[in-house]
């Protein structure tokens, strides 16, 4: 077989260097000197030592992450000995990391014609050409590299690809002959070359380097593969499909060959022989789950090229979850299916499943705990939030959707007691922290305890101005309360201008106007909520009829609240005012 190498990317370790020299004038120096007496060498070696000081603490501060102290500290460096090479250097560094690549690369550019022989300044110049995109200037710096290291690969590989990255591919190539004839002819080397040829169009010595690697091991069925694959790429689909077909006589157990041969049934519109190929990769027990859901993506992104339906695509992940019963990722991939299908319960399933087996996913939860609310399942949402916080103690929200079932739930105290604990993980976040005074704001109302719930309610919309669930809840129940009733109409016609088709929102302004007398504009805007949410939901239709109670209509009034009883309008204070045909305050 033919011997594998590996590249891994390089990591760059800081070489401290310290240079210090004293830099001040010449004639500073002896005014100073003449000032408080003191030799020149003894005033120099102050200052080395004023250099080092400040360098170290700058390397500290570094490591603590306080980057402008260090940036500081460093700047006196360079005041003290302007030829530092080394403080160059961490500036430089420091400067990459916030992506000011002009200022590192001009640090860099000086400190290598200080200290020419370093060869850590030089890779990170590399690096930081390679991600401003001067690919070229980064390549040669590499050449610089290898005259003073020649055999090393590493070097070699990196100048490779940026030199592809930059287009030039004779050279890239030319590279990458050098590594071969160090390292022998190597899959990896080749492969690369192959792309690069075809990348300058030459595809005569694309396939002669394929077949290169096939004369070299005729018997490794993953060079056919290649060489069917450039075949498909060319345009050529009969010697595509005979090199596929070649790898299934050498090696049948091979489930890849099954996602290339999918691939080129795609390619010449044979939809239903591409996702019978795909069916046999996905039941392979020689692929592993990665590339499965590498290609399972790909087919469901792009459904207008794979014609994946809905059903084949269900089939699909059924065999991933009889083949991969226990790896986590199939069963979120099930769940993401399921939600676009607006199958909530079904993916909540799926997702407790995944979290079954790796529970340590503070996302999947999440994903659970808003499905819990959309489902409007209140005993699931308490459970699962709690289990969320007891897993992950430091994430508000986790905080914040307990409070929500434990209000749906009438556990006003504990509903108060969460919200304290939750908010104090809270990190410059003020819309979130404005909903958690809000929740709490919605239990202490409960609890009876209005005044304080009316400033919670306050500091939620100052926190956030565009909370309109705040706001709107706090007109409703100012409104309820008789309380500054000028202050809800202005809060509820602000959401109503936000959401002019939102029937809760029509509600509480068309309740605000009511309890301020204002029965014709109440009526235009009860009219609009019961229009937007349909002719069956018992608030509005209740109040509904206290409107037309109020406007003098009393037969369309007691009309209207036994419609809403009918919807399931049961409060004792509706059946009073069906029997005595008369309005009574809540």
């Amino acid at each position: 077989m033919i011997r594998k190498i590996y590249w891994f990317s390089f990591i760059l370790f800081t070489l401290f260097l310290v240079s210090c020299s004293a830099t001040k004038k010449v004639t500073e120096q002896e005014v100073a000197n003449a000032a408080i007496n003191k030799p020149v060498d003894e005033l120099a070696e102050q200052k080395q030592m004023e250099f080092e000081y400040l360098f170290l603490e700058a390397l500290k501060q570094k490591m603590f992450g306080n980057m402008q102290e260090a940036i500081q500290l460093l700047s006196s460096c360079l005041e003290i000995d302007p030829n530092s090479s080394a403080a160059m250097f961490e500036l430089a560094n420091i400067h990459a990391a916030n992506n000011d690549f002009i200022s590192a690369s001009l640090l860099l550019e000086k400190a290598i014609s200080i200290n020419s022989e370093n060869k850590w300044y030089k890779q990170l110049l590399a690096q930081i050409y390679q991600q401003s995109k001067r690919f070229s200037a980064a390549a040669e710096i590499y050449t610089q590299l290898l005259q003073d290291d020649p055999g090393n690969m590493e070097f070699l590989y990196t100048k490779a690809i940026l030199l592809a990255n930059a287009k030039k591919f004779n050279e890239a190539i030319e590279t990458y002959d050098l590594m071969e004839s160090e390292s022998g002819i190597n899959e990896q080397i080749s492969v690369a070359k192959q792309q690069l040829y075809v990348a300058a169009g030459n595809i005569d010595a694309a396939f002669t380097e394929i077949e290169k690697l096939i004369d070299f091991d005729p018997n490794e069925a993953t060079y056919y593969g290649l060489l069917a694959d450039l075949y498909l790429s060319t345009g050529d689909s009969v010697n595509a499909l005979a090199n596929y077909n070649k790898i299934l006589v050498m090696d049948p157990e091979n489930g890849f060959v099954h996602f290339s041969l999918a691939n080129y049934y795609i390619s010449i519109k044979e939809f239903d022989k591409s996702y019978e190929e795909t069916k046999k990769g996905f039941s392979s027990d020689n692929v592993d789950i990665k590339n499965k859901l590498q290609l399972y993506m790909m087919l469901t992104s792009n459904r207008n090229e794979s014609k994946i339906t809905d059903e084949k695509e269900e089939e699909l992940i059924q065999i991933l979850l009889g083949k991969h019963p226990d790896d986590f990722l199939v069963y979120t991939v099930q769940a993401e299916s399921l939600i676009k299908k607006q199958k909530l319960p079904e993916a909540r399933v799926a997702l407790l499943k995944a979290l079954d087996i790796q529970s340590n996913d503070y996302l999947m939860w999440e994903r659970v705990l808003l499905i819990d609310n959309d489902l409007q399942d209140w005993e699931g949402l308490y459970k699962h939030s709690k289990e969320t916080i007891e897993l992950f103690p430091n994430q508000p929200q986790g905080y914040l959707l307990n409070v929500v079932a434990t209000i749906q739930l009438e556990k006003f105290e504990e509903a108060v007691t969460v919200s304290e604990e939750g908010i104090d993980f809270i990190v410059d976040n003020p819309q979130l922290e404005g909903q958690f005074l809000m929740l709490k704001g919605e239990a202490v109302y409960k609890l009876n305890r209005k005044q304080e719930a009316f400033k919670l309610f306050e500091k939620a919309v100052e926190l956030d101005r565009e909370n309109y669930i705040a706001m709107n809840n706090y007109a409703y129940y100012l409104s309820l309360d008789g309380g500054d009733l000028d202050k809800a109409e202005r809060m509820s016609g602000k959401v109503v201008e936000r959401f002019p088709n939102n029937a809760t929102y029509l509600d509480t302004h068309a309740w605000v106007l009511f309890k301020k007398g204002e029965y014709k504009l109440a009526k235009f805007y009860m009219e609009a909520a019961i229009k937007n949410d349909g002719d069956n939901n018992a608030t509005l239709l209740e109040h509904y009829g206290d409107i037309l109670y109020m406007s003098d209509k009393l037969d369309e009034a007691k009309e209207y609240w036994e419609k809403a009883k009918d919807n399931g309008g049961s409060s004792d204070v509706l059946l009073r005012k069906i029997r005595d045909q008369k309005y009574f305050e809540e």
